[in-house]
This record gives C-alpha cells, structure tokens and sequence, in this order.
C-alpha cells in the first residue's frame, strides 16, 4: 500500500492554506466542550518536549472516537483496532508538524479519514479480507440516541435499526461514507469537515447532500428486504 501513487497521504498534517474566517463561531464537539481548549494546546506543547505521560494522555483522551470512526469506515473490528494503533503511531511521529491554528481533534480526524481510505483501496485490491457481520459486536458502530427504558420488542425494533442503519452506510461509496459518519455520526461542523477533506462548504454541502439522499434510498430497500423476508 506505503509509495503507490494514488493514495491519500496518510499523515496530512497540514491544514489547507486558506484560513478559515475567524468571525464564524467556534465548532463544539459532541459533549459541548469549544473545540480548541488550552488544555489541548498545553498537551501538545508537552508531546513536542517528548513527555511520554503526554502521549498516553493523548491516547486515553481521543482511542475511542477514533476507533470508532474506523470501525464506521471499515465495518471491520480487528481492521479498525490495527488501524488506529497505525493512526497514534503517525501522530506520535509527526507532532511536530502540527500547526498551532488547527484543531486538535480536527487534525486527528483527518489522519484518521485519509488512514481509513488508504485501508480501503488496501482491501478493495485484495478483495476485502475480513467482515463483521450486523450482529451486536456492530452496536458500537452507531451513536446510540435512542435513551432510557424500553421494552424487549423496543430494544429488538432499535438494534434492527441501528443494524440497518451500518448496512447502508457501509453501501455508501468511501467519500460519501466519510461526509455522513463526520457529520451525522460524529457532529463535526461543516468548517471541521472542509478543514479535513480540503473541499469548499458548497461543495461539502452537496456531496453531503447526495449522499443522505442515497443513504435514505438504501436504507429504504433494506427495510423492504427485511419486512419480505419476515413474512
């Protein structure tokens, strides 16, 4: 896969050259918090002193939504564990390239992204190794935002869906795919997403737009299929 031509560099560690307009808003992630926290500003700092506890740190803080990010591209859990080791290890190596006027975790998903691309073209040449199938092993790939108590049929009715939901998804070529699970799954902002694909917000926009239409069409002859096949 490392030195062919059509690949996406991994370790994109550059933000594009056009400065995001700093009038807009900061992004906020999932939990609330600004994006650009001086605690991140100070672990960074750290890592370039080579403070080991740093890199720890780092890891502890961002493992999960990065391996869950994978697991959404690749639909493969072992693939997805192996991937995001290969992430941190690009991370613990290049920090010193990253740039002071991009986000942490912004700059962590576009590593990520351009990872799991890479791994795809990988597997698509080698006619895609392992598979996890829709069971619960998945779940974790699908934000769950269906809380509180509910019945045996409800708990059946949400994990059919959630399982529905990862089919289509995956169905979605590699481009479409990234756009939905950083918007719709992760709740990235449209700045954050045209920071790590380098794509202008029209077009952002539009390709988002395209592929909700198509995920919605899938998820609709999933759900047709599945109905039939109950009868």
């Amino acid at each position: 896969m490392a030195g062919e031509a059509d690949d996406v560099p991994s370790d994109v560690l550059e933000v594009p050259a056009a400065t995001l307009n700093e009038a807009r808003a900061p992004a906020v992630l999932r939990d609330g918090s600004d994006a650009e926290s001086p605690s991140d500003r100070v672990l960074i700092a750290r890592l370039r002193r080579g403070d080991a506890s740093a890199f720890e740190q780092l890891v502890r803080s961002h493992q999960d939504r990065v391996y869950d990010f994978c697991v959404r591209m690749l639909n493969d859990r072992e693939e997805a564990f192996d991937l995001t080791q290969e992430i941190f290890l690009s991370i613990h190596q290049n920090v010193d390239k990253f740039r002071a006027d991009a986000k942490l975790t912004t700059w962590i998903f576009r590593i990520s992204r351009n990872h799991c691309l890479n791994r795809l073209k990988y597997l698509k040449r080698r006619g895609r190794g392992r598979s996890d199938e829709f069971g619960e092993s998945n779940e974790l790939a699908i934000s769950d935002s269906l809380g509180g108590a509910a019945t045996p049929d409800e708990v059946v009715t949400r994990k059919r869906e959630k399982q529905l939901v990862h089919q289509a998804i995956e169905a979605l070529d590699e481009e479409q795919r990234s756009l939905v699970v950083l918007r719709d799954v992760e709740g990235l902002s449209y700045d954050e997403i045209m920071e790590i694909t380098e794509l202008p917000e029209g077009t952002v926009k539009s390709r988002l737009h395209r592929a909700r239409e198509r995920l919605a069409g899938i998820l609709v002859r999933l759900e047709s299929a599945f109905t039939h096949r109950g009868e």
